[in-house]
């Protein structure tokens, strides 16, 4: 079973208290498997080529949560896994990950999860991944997502992604291609402070007649850290996307915002906006007045940001 620091990082990224009794799983410590448990519906079985999984749904099941968290506790952990996920026409599924890393060592600890989603006609699912880091050691904690989709007819599909602590550098690579009637909605919250680093590149193909997509991005950045956010939505037929980067920024902070959209049809209908601004003053005076001090304002104010 896990220990007190593996515990506690289970329970910020993916909100458990142990292993699910109900649902399939999968849990990777240090780089390792650590337990795993398929249900009726949901087969997860471990490749035979490289580190990572195959996570299998069948079709039309409404399948249990999957939980796929993984931890890293031991200072200098380079930890690379390949994931595949094979939904089935007409399922629908809701998938947790994430990854918490622990360091209090002089070694940098690092994890790389590369993910491939194939998502059959009709399927539906929801992908939760949750980033968190901690620890009193001077070595770097970098987590470099990779993220896959391939959506079939019809198929729908909502990710949401949150990093708000600890995590020094990261760099995000999500690429999407939608088929006829497909839809993707992607959120992405993020804060960064101290020295922290953090990149996201995202490119969504619509290739589909009528398929759709929605890319929302919200972030803070504190102190002397820097964001790079680079979204992209290309529409290859009848279609429409709507890209949404919004950011507050605090200190001496750096942030660039790049949206771009694309049209390679006369009927796809492609929308961007961005915004980069501090706190509202206004906003700020309104809460020390019902006797909050600045910093509780603004904890609040941000917290209600990236909700």
């Amino acid at each position: 079973m896990f220990d007190a620091v593996q515990k506690k990082l289970l329970e910020s990224i993916a909100d458990m208290s142990g292993i699910p009794s109900i649902g399939a799983y999968n849990f990777r410590v240090n780089g390792e498997g650590f337990a795993r448990s398929s249900t009726e519906t949901v087969t997860i079985e471990p490749k035979k080529d490289k580190q990572g999984i195959d996570i299998i749904v069948k079709p039309f099941s409404k399948a249990d949560n999957v939980h796929i968290p993984v931890i890293v506790t031991e200072s200098g952990v380079d930890d690379v896994v390949y994931n595949d996920f094979f939904i089935g026409e007409g399922a629908q599924v809701r998938i947790v990950a994430g990854c918490g890393i622990h360091n209090d060592g002089g070694c940098d600890s690092k994890h790389n999860g590369i993910h491939r989603f194939h998502i059959g006609k009709n399927a539906k699912v929801t992908y939760i991944e949750k980033h968190y880091g901690d620890g009193e050691g001077t070595g770097a904690r970098i987590l470099n997502p990779v993220t896959e989709v391939f959506m079939d007819e019809g198929a729908e599909c909502e990710m949401e992604t949150v990093q708000i602590k600890g995590v020094d550098s990261t760099a995000r690579t999500s690429t999407a291609t939608l088929g006829k009637n497909a839809k993707m909605v992607i959120t992405e919250r993020l804060m960064t402070h101290g020295k922290q680093y953090a990149r996201s590149d995202m490119v969504i193909n619509l290739n589909g007649e009528d398929a759709s997509a929605q890319i929302i991005s919200r972030s803070v950045a504190k102190d002397d850290s820097e964001q790079i956010f680079y979204p992209r939505a290309v529409g290859n037929c009848k279609c429409r996307a709507h890209v949404q980067c919004d950011t507050i920024i605090m200190d001496s902070a750096k942030v660039r915002s790049i949206p771009e959209i694309a049209a390679n049809h006369e009927d796809a209908q492609i929308v961007h906006e961005a915004a980069i601004g501090k706190i509202n003053n206004d906003q700020l005076t309104k809460l020390c007045t019902l006797g909050l001090s600045p910093e509780e304002a603004e904890e609040v104010i941000i917290e209600g940001f990236l909700d």
